[in-house]
């Protein structure tokens, strides 16, 4: 064989390399495009599961409260979830609302959720979590 001939099998051409590149960057487009979709849907999962976390402890403190002071105020408008819960990301706020069905008896519903932009109050969009429940008078 002659010297010139093995010069040629030796590497890539430029233009190989530049077909495979982009053959490459194609198929990447779609992968990352996933990646991305699967970590914001992480993300919200994760703000769901937490604000409903929060909202069970802030209502099972309240049903506690309410057996030694049933009649207290337990209505609250953009609290932070923090001044409840030891250790909470400050951007968790939460709404609790009474309502007296009977003497003897309130609908209490608490709703927690996610501020998003930081302006110390849940708009309807922003809400991820309401738990509703009935409070019976002890004695």
């Amino acid at each position: 064989m002659s010297k010139n001939a093995n010069k040629k099998s030796a590497g890539f051409t430029l233009t190989e390399v530049i077909v495979a590149s982009s053959l490459l960057i194609m198929a990447m487009v779609p992968i990352l495009k996933g990646l991305t979709s699967v970590h914001l849907t992480a993300s919200l999962v994760e703000q769901r599961t937490k604000s409903l976390d929060y909202a069970q402890t802030i209502l099972e403190n309240i049903k506690a409260r309410s057996v030694y002071d049933f009649t207290g105020n337990y209505n609250k408008v953009n609290e932070e979830v923090e001044d409840v819960i030891d250790g909470v990301d400050e951007s968790y706020l939460y709404t609790s609302r009474a309502v007296a069905q009977s003497p003897n008896l309130k609908r209490m519903t608490v709703v927690t959720g996610y501020d998003k932009n930081d302006n110390g109050t849940l708009q309807t969009a922003e809400v991820l979590v309401t738990l509703d429940t009935l409070i019976a008078k002890r004695w």
